[in-house]
């Protein structure tokens, strides 16, 4: 599941040349899951504890959810797994390791990616695997303005990314340069335009 239309739309792309393996449905994101479906990717695109949305999944559905984020800090592995995730894989996969790990998922194993936070950061620009890149921002910014897209304040984002209240403003700024705005209502009405905002689809993925 992920809330920004272009990662679900990427995520598609990614695995269509393994319909064979694995089949991607899209559901209302606002609804509970009641399709057979065996795995759910629930796409992270903080570094928030499984908390609100992700934990009420969790707890709603029978599919086997697995975080897909960017960061595999070893508290939130441990804090997703505890809340009933059955593995934590990183975006820095490849469709082949991605397929093989949700194949792994469905077949019962708990499978947590081992991905050093700088190899994943180095993954992310080689890769460009984060909306805002061909805009020149980093990863970090962009998920600072996705945060600003949602109406987080300045405090709540600090505290859902683990950053101190004067390195999220650092990264408003600089962000606010690069995208040529100057007010947050301009960040949040770019931020529409561009692919930042929530949508209604989660991504579910099952075998065909």
């Amino acid at each position: 599941m992920n809330d920004y239309e272009i990662v679900v739309v990427g995520l598609q792309t990614m695995l269509a040349p393994y319909a064979d393996r694995v089949r991607v449905v899209e559901l209302d994101s606002l609804l509970p899951v009641h399709s057979n479906v065996d795995v759910l990717l629930f796409d992270a695109f903080g570094r928030e504890r499984v908390t609100g949305p992700v934990e009420q999944t969790i707890n709603e559905t029978d599919a086997k959810v697995v975080i897909y984020t960017w960061h595999l800090e070893p508290e939130l592995v441990k804090h997703a797994l505890a809340k009933g995730a059955v593995g934590c894989v990183s975006k820095t996969l490849d469709p082949l390791d991605l397929v093989g790990a949700i194949e792994k998922v469905s077949a019962g194993s708990i499978v947590v990616s081992d991905t050093d936070p700088a190899e994943a950061m180095a993954a992310e620009i080689e890769h460009g695997g984060w909306p805002g890149r061909e805009h020149g921002l980093s990863a970090r910014e962009s998920e600072v303005l996705a945060l600003i897209a949602q109406g987080l304040s300045n405090q709540e984002i600090a505290d859902r990314a683990f950053l101190s209240i004067n390195s999220v403003k650092t990264y408003i700024r600089s962000a606010y340069r690069k995208i040529g705005v100057e007010r947050r209502t301009q960040a949040v009405l770019w931020a529409t335009r561009n692919g930042f905002v929530p949508s209604r689809s989660r991504v579910i993925l099952g075998d065909p």
